[in-house]
């Protein structure tokens, strides 16, 4: 199996065989993040990942899950993406989940019937983060998408019966945007009813611009209990239908989490027990990307 440069999985893939069809980020211009810069886009020869999962297919026979990196596999053409899945459900007879990370506008490339065909052939979870519901702040970290773009990917990997996970990012709207920023995710989370929800925390990384806006005084990151407002906020207002929720993410102050709606007044109470000082905080030494 070969990778190239680092690789970046959500948490809940920390046992999936990752096979790296795409290198980098089809987009690459959110201004907070650094995972993809170092890297061209572009997807790896279908020979190349062929021959890594028949290799891992060999040394790994008990694979129950795949993750496709790199930044957002969905933007492999669809004839890619079925001789994969095909090749994934061969050598790994015991596979239940497939996944990737996705972008909007990747979902809304794909038309609905080539969509359901992925969800068909294996491809059963995206992982989507829109960090934020608020517009002008999707316009500021460069998302790519709008809030009304992101709801109407979500609809379509809804319709062809795909799972879908949304990332929130706590403090993505700086100290002035906060309060919106946070009650305009919930509306979206509301709007994409995702079947599992995570909030980060942001970190301004160096070397981003994001970074340099921060330098020349254009950004400033909220404090520990305006973040945790944050978090309050998108626990309390937003209503998925059945979501399980979590900010076990290393970037995060306060890990706690349960499903949505049924345990919203348990975390919130957690919530408040912090904003109060009742709960210790994850010390900064121990946050991390």
């Amino acid at each position: 199996m070969r990778y190239e440069g680092k690789l970046y999985r959500p948490p809940s893939e920390a046992y999936s065989y990752i096979l790296q069809a795409t290198i980098g980020c089809s987009h690459n211009l959110c201004t907070y993040c650094d995972m993809y810069r170092d890297k061209r886009f572009r997807v790896r020869e279908l020979s190349e990942s062929l021959a890594d999962l028949e290799t891992a297919g060999r040394r790994y026979r008990d694979v129950e899950k795949v993750f496709v990196a790199d930044g957002d596999a969905l933007a492999m053409p669809t004839d890619h993406w079925l001789s994969i899945l095909s090749a994934i459900k061969r050598v790994f007879p015991r596979v239940r989940q497939v996944s990737s990370y996705a972008t909007a506008n990747n979902l809304l490339d794909k038309s609905p019937q080539e969509l359901s065909e992925l969800r068909a052939a294996g491809l059963k979870l995206l992982y989507i983060g829109p960090e934020s519901g608020d517009d002008l702040v999707l316009k500021r970290i460069v998302k790519g998408a709008s809030f009304a773009q992101h709801e109407e990917a979500a609809h379509r990997a809804h319709a062809a019966g795909m799972l879908i996970s949304v990332i929130m990012l706590l403090g993505a709207g700086g100290s002035e945007r906060s309060e919106v920023h946070a009650k305009e995710s919930a509306r979206l989370v509301t709007a994409m009813d995702p079947r599992y929800l995570a909030a980060l925390t942001l970190t301004v990384v160096p070397g981003t611009p994001l970074a340099t806006w921060q330098e020349r005084g254009g950004f400033v990151l909220p404090e520990p209990l305006q973040l945790l407002a944050e978090l309050r906020t998108l626990v309390a207002e937003s209503r998925p239908s059945n979501a399980l929720f979590r900010t076990n993410h290393a970037s995060n102050y306060l890990p706690t989490g349960g499903h949505l709606p049924t345990d919203r007044e348990r975390i919130v109470e957690i919530i408040d027990a912090a904003l109060a000082g009742q709960v210790a905080l994850r010390p900064e030494s121990r946050r991390g990307l």
